[in-house]
């Protein structure tokens, strides 16, 4: 099933909108315990009280800090069907390259009729890979750069 309810922010939070999140943020991590279901009550008119399992509150505070360093963000579920285009925007890399890669066995897929669907879990996994093996040429061009008196 493709991942349709995915919405990339087209927008970074505001100003009041991270200054909010960073002190909600902070009250929020030392009212969760692993242990617990967290509770929110409304005030105002209509009183209503919602209890939210641990995993979720622990969630939640994670959300907060990234928009308390004014970063937008996307909750996709791990097991969402992406397609390329999808797979690409996650990556910041072109759609063509990301096809590219499918074809070259390097992300994994399957095809549905003439489309491509990547599994969002195995783009993570190739994501991965990628940053290490950015990282290892990273230390030996350094580890060079020492060896050669550049640096």
């Amino acid at each position: 099933m493709i991942a349709n309810d995915i919405d990339f922010p087209k927008t970074p939070p505001s100003e009041a909108e991270v200054r909010l999140a960073r002190e909600s943020s902070l009250q929020l991590s030392q009212a969760v315990r692993a242990d617990h279901p967290l509770r929110f009550t409304t005030t105002g008119g209509t009183q209503v009280t919602v209890e939210i399992p641990a995993p979720a509150a622990a969630l939640l505070v994670r959300l907060l800090n990234q928009m308390a360093q004014g970063n937008a963000v996307t909750l996709i579920p791990i097991h969402a069907e992406l397609t390329t285009q999808q797979a690409a925007d996650i990556l910041g890399v072109s759609r063509p390259f990301v096809v590219k890669e499918i074809d070259e066995k390097r992300i994994p897929a399957r095809k549905v009729g003439t489309r491509r669907r990547v599994m969002f879990g195995d783009l993570m996994g190739y994501k991965q890979r990628s940053d290490a093996s950015r990282q290892e040429a990273l230390a030996e061009l350094a580890a060079l750069d020492e060896k050669l008196g550049l640096k």
